[in-house]
């Protein structure tokens, strides 16, 4: 019994020396999982919740830059200024948008990036800008 248990403790540290040198490699990959993981969770538990709660988006530029869909890169005091009468930002990009912000905290340039970096990869598009299409032939 005491040999099983030395053995046991060498392996348990032994795993563990291994996983410490090595989670450069998988931790990223880890974290990643765990994150889209968390997020498909509190999707269908948001759904479950409360079918019938619904945030109102805002219809306007005024109302963007109030629910904090504005920055210094994304200026939209421009349009407020020019008395701009059009409906304001995308509606599905929005609530994708504001998502993002609730969800991972994040100031709105951090989540507009994140929803296109998303978008990208949905569209088979790299992190890099070019298509992912094994095909694809470029001319530059």
């Amino acid at each position: 019994m005491a040999l099983f248990l030395y053995g046991l403790a060498l392996l348990v540290i032994v795993a563990g020396s291994i996983l410490y040198w090595t989670r450069q490699r998988w931790i990223s990959p880890l974290v990643a999982t765990v994150q889209s993981a968390t997020d498909r969770i509190s999707d269908r538990l948001s759904s479950i919740r409360s079918p019938f709660s619904y945030t109102r988006l805002p219809s306007t530029f005024v109302g963007d830059a109030e629910a904090g869909l504005s920055s210094s890169t994304f200026d939209l005091a421009g349009n407020i200024e020019g008395s701009d009468g059009r409906a304001g930002l995308d509606d599905a990009s929005k609530a994708a948008i504001l998502k993002i912000m609730k969800k991972r905290r994040l100031p709105f340039d951090e989540a507009r990036r994140v929803y296109m970096e998303q978008r990208f990869k949905d569209n088979g598009i790299g992190a890099d800008g070019l298509p992912r299409d094994p095909k694809f032939v470029s001319f530059s």
